[in-house]
């Protein structure tokens, strides 16, 4: 008896064409309705939570249900009103390609057995590593997100410091190695704290230099710092401070490191993708010569949530940090195995949306990308200063902007109300922040379809719900 071949079920198959309808549909009402979600968070999981049903529910009317109980639930992340958190918007070519991903169902941790993902993944590597003028002999792992490629960072800067110093790190661990001192500056993201903590250093062992008043770190503290350590330091700099979008003096910091044998680290999980723009490039000047860097595809690629991607100038200790192979697993080849280079074994294709963003775009869509909402953010800036009572609270080194509402305590909870009511409204969505000790609107222009419209529309929402809040109207 011949066997029998199965394709999709006729529930299968309606349950597909029901969820790539209602995808569709919900990136075309995007510039519709309100930009934040009008469920709170008790009514939306109440929708969802209960027993779990004694018998199966037909596929498509599962796809369905959960579109309907979503209605309302959602944030308009994807849309060009969403300045909030350096999100990044998913490009629709690739949320096309990771319709892809999910239907092929691959485990993209081996070249051999998913070829064609590792090919695609390499060329995102490749391309990505051009694009920002960094070492073309640099290793790469495709993660999660900027947490996760710091993480890997360091670990990797670990595995090659403690080398040096005669210690194997992988094998015998941290218990009684050598120190490493760690040096970041005083307003760098969690985001390198965290990784630290991951990486067994402690957050708080750190030595925490002094910054200027964008966030960058001080060279003369820096080298004061320096002077202070007993052994070469793994060192975290950064390329887009959070609430200023501004870049550490890489030229002058790291020739100093080099003085000590130390490692560079650079967390530039937005900014470090300026120096993919000829004319805005010289504000990372001297970044490439650090030995690791740390970048989002979810952020300025716009490539659908988890996107990371964490470059090491050589490749060894990489490796030797991430690489976890069973006897069950291939032997390494002359090929990148994907699992070599980051902590998972099994995961999604992930590079897959990046590769399709990236052939969509070419060379000069990234570059107009960003240089386009660099202009953007200069031009919020521009509109909201013009407004007496508003305040923006840095130089426009990216697209980043921290925007207060008068002055001391009292604009404070003013600045608060403000951006209330920008948020109530529901036509944009700034996120707040906290920098040079106020409270801020925070607005960060990076949605791939963000144009001026929508810059302009953000500032008059803002400078409109200062005047009433001003006016005790709300």
């Amino acid at each position: 008896m011949g066997r029998v071949r199965r394709g999709l079920s006729e529930g299968q198959a309606q349950a597909l064409e029901a969820a790539f309808k209602a995808a569709k549909t919900y990136r075309e009402e995007l510039p519709n309705g309100p930009a934040r979600p009008v469920l709170g968070l008790g009514e939306a999981a109440s929708r969802f939570l209960g027993p779990l049903p004694e018998t199966g529910v037909p596929e498509s009317e599962v796809i369905g249900d959960i579109v309907q109980l979503s209605e309302g639930g959602l944030h308009k992340m994807a849309g060009p009103t969403f300045f909030g958190y350096v999100l990044g918007a998913s490009h629709p070519v690739g949320v096309a390609a990771d319709i892809l991903v999910s239907a092929w169902g691959q485990n993209a941790g081996s070249s051999f057995e998913t070829p064609a993902i590792t090919g695609m993944e390499r060329a995102v590597c490749n391309w990505v590593i051009e694009l920002l003028s960094l070492p073309p002999e640099s290793g790469a792992g495709l993660v999660t997100g900027g947490t996760v490629a710091n993480m890997v960072g360091v670990m990797a800067a670990r595995n090659a410091l403690l080398a040096a110093q005669g210690w194997n790190v992988e094998a015998d661990g941290l218990f009684s190695a050598p120190e490493i001192p760690v040096l970041i500056g005083q307003d760098a993201h969690s985001a390198p704290f965290a990784a630290l903590r991951y990486a067994g250093f402690g957050a708080g062992r750190t030595n925490i230099v002094t910054a200027d008043g964008e966030g960058r770190i001080k060279p003369d503290a820096f080298r004061a710092a320096l002077d202070s350590c007993s052994s070469p330091p793994l060192v975290i700099l950064q390329a887009g401070q959070i609430n200023t979008g501004a870049f550490d003096p890489f030229a002058e910091l790291i020739p100093m490191v080099r003085e000590r044998n130390g490692w560079v680290h650079v967390d530039g999980a937005f900014g470090l993708w300026l120096a993919a723009v000829p004319e805005l490039a010289n504000r990372l000047e001297g970044v490439a010569e650090a030995d690791s860097w740390a970048i989002d595809l979810h952020k300025w690629l716009n490539a659908p949530f988890d996107a990371g991607m964490v470059i090491v100038r050589d490749r060894a200790p990489l490796v030797a940090s991430m690489s976890a192979r069973g006897a069950y697993l291939p032997e390494t080849t002359e090929h990148w195995e994907p699992s070599d280079s980051t902590p998972e074994l099994s995961r999604r294709a992930r590079g897959v949306p990046s590769y399709a963003i990236l052939r969509h775009l070419g060379r000069t869509g990234v570059c107009e990308l960003v240089a386009r909402h660099c202009r953007l953010a200069e031009r919020i800036a521009r509109t909201v200063s013009n407004e007496p009572g508003l305040t923006v609270l840095n130089q426009i080194h990216s697209n980043q902007v921290a925007i207060c509402c008068g002055e001391g305590p009292d604009g404070n909870d003013l600045t608060m109300r403000v951006l209330q009511r920008v948020q109530d409204n529901g036509k944009v969505y700034p996120t707040h922040g906290e920098w040079a000790g106020r409270k801020i609107i925070r607005a960060s222009v990076i949605g791939y379809d963000m144009r001026e419209e929508d810059a302009d529309l953000l500032s008059s929402e803002i400078i409109e719900a200062y005047r009433l809040c001003a006016a005790g109207v709300f």
